[in-house]
């Protein structure tokens, strides 16, 4: 597939290059194809690991402590890495080294996990994988608003958020299409881990690599402007002014990401709740067991990846069909509009015992997600400076990971007294709190969006 971007001009001639050339709208889908790889790889986590660590003996109230890996990693990862990036100067530019990084060890860690022998074994692979797709990923939120011009940026992300809704759509369908294609969904290898899903890890490491390299071949970075370059030359090296200029970003952080504080710990503790226990949670709806060794719980993985699926599927067309609107109501308010959709069905899909009803919560579900995934950064955009994009996008997204970790910490303590040892619970507690992110994004203060046409 062509592109319409020209080459990177030599550094030489960086100086006096177009900054920021208006793009094509194939440009802006090229240039986001890699988070195509990434979200396939986030796919495959939320729809398989709570089933893998079922296979290899986790019991149902210890799996938020299994996941500790994504909220540790992205905490500690993301911010060191976004302002490390603002700072690179290398020949292939400053964000691209960490995309070949993040997704080369992705790669590897995809390849390995369906292998895994041992419970704590599949948990220290499931590290090394979100501290990968980590690398990768704050620094792609920095190149989308390094690449584009202020008119393009919300598209740029609302594109951003399709490729996720695209990746995890085909991440969550892809066991049941390998079943489609004649594979036997109960085959299994010696530590109970089904066939399908080992095909589908080894997918994932294709995809993790191959979609990068397409969007930076198509889409390169800009090159520094002379005075940009001098002013990385400027600023002092070494861990500590790293970290002193993450403390800094905290410190100085503008009124609008303030305010978004609230709404992310509540969306975020409630999606880790739901992609922890659905699985388990349709298993007892739908076929009645805890049974990890059952055919009941083995189906009830093959639902999990089919609905999920459909409302990555929703989340893909969404986030287009969302620009128009976007662009009428304003980030905030759309925001608002889908976290509500997504609360109302996840109160109601653990009253959902038949498998073709389950369709339809998942379509405020979708919604939301694609919400999630760009109009928090649209509502962000206009707040932060420029020069220092990598770093507040990382500390942004310091605030998904919290609350992650926390529920993770939390969420075991009151399993079995306030849930009643019941996964289901769990989904309708994910509900209650997409309602208080709904409030809570309701309250934050920020300029209209600007959406343009590619």
């Amino acid at each position: 597939m062509a592109s319409t971007v020209t080459a990177a001009p030599t550094p030489t001639a960086a100086s006096t290059a177009p900054r920021k050339p208006h793009l094509s709208f194939l440009s802006i889908v090229n240039m986001n194809v890699g988070f195509f790889g990434i979200q396939y790889s986030f796919g495959l986590q939320q729809s398989n690991m709570s089933p893998i660590y079922r296979y290899l003996g986790a019991d149902e109230a210890s799996l938020p402590l299994l996941y500790l890996a994504g909220p540790v990693t992205g905490l500690i990862v993301q911010p060191i890495i976004g302002a490390m990036s603002d700072r690179t100067l290398s020949p292939r530019g400053r964000r691209t080294p960490y995309f070949l990084i993040g997704a080369f060890l992705c790669s590897l860690s995809l390849l390995a996990m369906p292998f895994s022998r041992t419970l704590w074994m599949a948990a220290g692979i499931l590290w090394i994988l979100d501290a990968a797709n980590n690398i990768t990923m704050e620094p792609y939120r920095a190149y989308v608003s390094d690449r584009l011009d202020d008119a393009q940026t919300s598209l740029g992300f609302l594109t951003q958020s399709a490729f996720t809704g695209l990746g995890q759509t085909l991440s969550y369908i892809t066991p049941s299409l390998l079943v489609f294609l004649g594979m036997n969904r109960d085959a299994v290898n010696d530590r109970g881990i089904p066939d399908i899903t080992m095909l589908a890890f080894l997918m994932g490491a294709v995809f993790s690599t191959a979609s990068i390299l397409w969007s930076l071949r198509r889409v390169p970075e800009l090159p520094l402007t002379v005075e940009e370059r001098q002013r990385i030359e400027r600023m002092p090296r070494g861990v500590g002014h790293t970290l002193k200029e993450i403390l800094d970003a905290l410190r100085e952080m503008p009124t609008t990401m303030r305010q978004m504080v609230a709404m992310k710990f509540f969306q975020w503790y409630a999606m880790f709740c739901y992609w922890i226990y659905i699985a388990p949670a349709l298993a007892l709806t739908l076929f009645d067991t805890k049974d990890p060794a059952s055919a009941g719980f083995r189906e009830a993985g093959l639902v999990t990846g089919q609905v999920g699926a459909f409302y990555n599927f929703v989340a893909f067309v969404s986030a287009f069909a969302m620009v128009p609107v976007t662009r009428r109501l304003g980030a905030k308010w759309m925001h608002v509009i889908a976290l509500s959709a997504a609360s109302l069905a996840m109160l109601a899909l653990p009253a959902i015992e038949s498998r073709a009803l389950l369709f339809v919560p998942m379509l405020g579900i979708g919604l939301a997600w694609g919400s999630m995934m760009g109009n928090p950064y649209v509502m962000l955009s206009d707040s932060i400076p420029k020069e220092r994009v990598g770093v507040y996008m990382g500390v942004f997204n310091m605030f998904i990971v919290i609350p992650m970790l926390i529920q993770n910490l939390t969420l075991p303590l009151f399993y079995d007294t306030l849930l009643g040892g019941n996964p289901a619970n769990v989904i309708r507690l994910a509900g209650a709190l997409l309602g208080c992110a709904a409030v809570a994004c309701a309250f934050v203060s920020v300029r209209k969006a600007r959406v343009t046409a590619a």
